[in-house]
């Protein structure tokens, strides 16, 4: 065990978890309509115990113990051989399926930003469970855990595949499937607290730290140049989110900036560790253009309600960022290079199997999963409950008692 490694990995832990609760909570809470911020707090909140759970009994297993390259093995369920004594390089153990155990929390809930406002709290418990296992666990081993995208090659260094791609793509279909909120696009109010959406993006920016730096999974020079970037490409869509406001519409306003932030941050993640500032900056502006046009896209001319912007911002982000980190990890820059004896050419047919993989495994799983949860607990909420709002009708609470 390696006592710095340790230490970093300790808080980089508390990071992320922080990026869900409250983070990820108070983002998605103020971009609804207060008669529903309770809902997205709840829903929030219950995933990362549900995914904690789940990821204690079968899910750390699956994903990172020796299986074959679709799944891994059992030889970790209910985190049996997990002692103070066992390491993961130079890591408890303990510590390191806890680091993950983070990101299996947040992963699934990003995709509430797609149904908030009219999904029964069931069918998101049983959603959020089944995806968790049939959708984030194997890819989690594809990727990070000796799988077959490993095998091959493929660069994620913090999640551009594993978690923005399979939880944007899947948020999608579910938002498709689910249907758009009642009045939309042209009765929906405008979010009932912008404030708090800027308090949940900037826990989302300190926690990224964790997130991205965090998975050099030690307390070294990756981890500090992985922290850099993170924070350049995040400044720099945040900036380009601004201009293109003030250019189209004469004002900028605080949500723009701040789903510029995010938008940066989904881009970078994939290649945090393999670029240099130069490229954080350039992937930035490509990630601040690319998602503020995908969310014009999927919003304003396909009508689909992915409500908070959950594929535009992070799997377009996601993708965007696991493609062009081929062409930005030259050492000049500042990156790492690609491995020995790898062309460009190479590694980017190697990325684009992957996000396209990844992508189409998640729209085809999550179909079948909203139609099982259809089956067994139900999926929209009665046209009343939603005109009254999910805070009374499903939680019997209000956020703001007068």
């Amino acid at each position: 065990m390696n006592a710095a490694d340790t230490a970093w990995i300790l808080t980089s832990t508390a990071l992320v978890l922080l990026m869900t609760l409250p983070g990820l909570a108070l983002f998605y809470g103020g971009l609804v309509q207060s008669r529903n911020l309770l809902s997205v707090l709840m829903h929030c909140f219950a995933i990362a115990c549900l995914a904690s759970v789940l990821w204690f009994g079968v899910g750390y297993s699956l994903a990172f113990t020796e299986g074959n390259s679709w799944i891994g093995g059992y030889s970790r369920f209910f985190l049996l051989g997990v002692n103070r004594e066992t390491l993961v390089g130079t890591l408890p153990e303990s510590l390191f399926l806890m680091f993950q155990m983070t990101f299996a929390i947040i992963t699934p809930a990003l995709m509430v930003g797609a149904f908030v406002e009219r999904i029964k709290f069931g069918a998101v418990m049983m959603i959020s469970a089944l995806w968790l296992l049939i959708v984030y666990v194997p890819v989690v081993h594809w990727v990070w855990g000796g799988g077959w995208l490993a095998e091959m090659g493929v660069i994620d260094f913090a999640g551009g595949i594993v978690v923005h791609i399979t939880a944007g793509v899947s948020a999608l279909v579910i938002a498709i499937m689910l249907g758009a909120r009642t009045g939309h696009p042209e009765r929906i109010p405008p979010p009932h607290a912008p404030w708090m959406v800027m308090i949940g993006a900037g826990l989302l920016w300190v926690g990224w730290f964790g997130f991205n730096a965090g998975s050099a999974v030690a307390a070294n020079q990756d981890a500090g140049m992985a922290m850099l970037v993170t924070h350049l490409s995040a400044a720099t869509a945040s900036l380009v989110w601004l201009v293109i406001e003030k250019v189209r519409y004469g004002k900028s306003s605080l949500i723009g900036i701040v789903t510029g932030t995010i938008a940066g941050l989904a881009t970078i993640t994939p290649a945090s560790g393999t670029v240099g500032p130069m490229g954080a900056v350039i992937l930035g502006l490509a990630g601040g253009i690319v998602c503020y046009l995908a969310v014009e896209l999927i919003k304003i001319r396909l009508k689909v309600d992915d409500s908070l912007d959950v594929l535009a911002v992070h799997g377009v982000g996601g993708a965007t960022g696991t493609i062009l980190l081929v062409f930005l990890a030259a050492v000049g820059t500042g990156g790492t290079g690609l491995a020995e004896g790898v062309t460009i050419s190479d590694q980017l047919v190697t990325q684009i199997i992957g996000v396209v993989s990844v992508a189409i495994y998640s729209i085809i799983a999550t179909v079948i999963i909203v139609y099982i949860t259809k089956a067994v607990v139900g999926f929209r909420v009665r046209r009343e409950d939603e005109i009254e709002g999910l805070d009374l009708s499903h939680h019997g609470e209000t956020a703001y008692n007068r």
